[in-house]
Formats: structure tokens, sequence, C-alpha cells
């Protein structure tokens, strides 16, 4: 299946510490290619994969369940371990979400998180149905480029495939479950102004994360896809001071 040009996964080696970047639902590594490259540029090695069905059309998406995107991470995380000797996890959206959930299952394996308006419980009652409106309907409108800043776009479907998002409930409810493991310092960057995740998803973080752990930075000049908005830089900067402050090994530039 061929994929959209600006779609592809982005990967660069380079010191020891690693970093994987989780781009969000029915988007695409584009949403993330400039975090990805700014970290680079500061000495990180960096992977941004393409989740399975993402970037190419969203029929192909609907053959695929949240299991299918989850792996993809958890192989690339695997890869990261391997060569680096500490690994942080960074997410938009619903990799926000699969980033908690990383963290849930690898524990001491995974240093710290970096979360961009993370999603982690059911926003659309009408979701609920989703397993029974997919056997009659393949799509509904798409939920991608909630961006305040003028001239900017996110690659990603223009509709959202039902029996994919069907599987979604799931994979938020065992995150939830489970938050109560993470030990790990987690930065959350939060879009008040956010038409896609309410606020729900921060409200349950901060109920579950307990531990001191939380740190929530308020963005007030973007919506959702923030890490495309007007403070993309302001999450770039902040993501590379939280992996500075964290890590235990120093960081090497290319």
């Amino acid at each position: 299946m061929p994929v959209m040009p600006g779609a592809e996964p982005y990967h660069h080696a380079g010191g020891p510490i690693g970093v994987l970047l989780c781009h969000g639902f029915t988007g695409s590594p584009q949403s993330m290619r400039p975090w990805g490259e700014y970290l680079a540029q500061a000495g990180m090695t960096v992977a941004l994969p393409r989740l399975p069905g993402h970037g190419t059309t969203w029929q192909e998406m609907n053959r695929t369940r949240w299991e299918d995107w989850y792996a993809e991470l958890d192989k690339t995380l695997a890869d990261l371990r391997g060569r680096c000797a500490e690994v942080f996890i960074m997410g938009l959206s619903l990799g926000g979400c699969m980033a908690l959930r990383l963290a849930e299952v690898n524990g001491d394996g995974i240093k710290g998180l970096v979360i961009v308006n993370p999603s982690v419980t059911n926003d659309v009652p009408l979701l609920r149905l989703a397993p029974l409106l997919g056997l009659a309907i393949p799509s509904v409108p798409g939920v991608i480029g909630d961006i305040k800043k003028e001239g900017v776009t996110e690659l990603g479907y223009t509709r959202t495939p039902v029996k994919a998002a069907a599987t979604l409930p799931r994979l938020w409810a065992l995150t939830r479950s489970e938050l109560g493991k993470i030990t790990q310092p987690v930065l959350v960057f939060h879009s008040p102004q956010d038409h896609v995740v309410k606020p729900a998803s921060l409200r349950i973080l901060r109920e579950k994360l307990t531990g001191g752990n939380l740190n929530v930075v308020e963005l007030t000049d973007s919506y959702h896809v923030a890490t495309l908005d007007n403070e993309a830089e302001r999450i770039f900067v902040g993501s590379l001071e939280f992996i500075r402050t964290n890590a235990s090994v120093p960081l090497q530039r290319d």
C-alpha cells in the first residue's frame, strides 16, 4: 500500500539517549517529524514509526486494531532499548495513551514521558455503538487538523474508520486501570482549547498519578495538534529540558 508523501517514518542514530515518538489516531509521523528532528539535532537517537494502517488510506486502517499499533511501538521500543542506555517516550493524543501503556508495561525500562493532549477516555458517546455502526457505516468525518496556526495542516485521514475506532475503548480502559504503575516523571502539555480531546483525560491523569511525578504545562495558543501549532517550539524545548533533568547519562551531540 503506497504511503502518503510526508507520512514516512523517521529514524535518526544519535547518542546513548533514545526517544520513541508516537503519533496519534488517523494521523501520521508528519505531526511529530519536526519534534523528532529537533531532538535528533540535540544528539538523541530518535525513532518515529508509522503505525499500521496510518498514512495510507482509511480503508486499510479499518483492517487494523489498537493491538497492531501498540505492537509496532513495542517493537520499536525494544530496538531502542537494545541500542541506547536510556529511553524516553513522547506522544500526541492517542499516541500519548500508548506511551502511558508502554510505561505501565515496561516500568523502569522507560526513563520518562512527555505527552501532548493525551487521550485516555471516550469523549464521543456514539463510539460505544461503533462495533454495530461499523457493520453499516465504514467511516465518519475525521478529527485531524485541529490547529490554530494559519497555513499549517496535519497529514492524516479526513474520514475516521469506524471498525478501527471501535477498538479504542479497550485500550483506554486497560491504560486507565494500570496508571498507578507509572512512577516515572510525566510531563503533559495541555491545550485548554482542544476540540478533539476533552478535559476528562487530563482530570483522570491528575486523579491517578498522585506520586508527585506529574507536571502539567498549559498551551494557551494552540489547539489539539500542538506539535504543529503556535507553541510547538515550547514543546520541543521543554522536552529537551525534561530529558536533561531526568537522564542519568550525558547528552551527546552528533
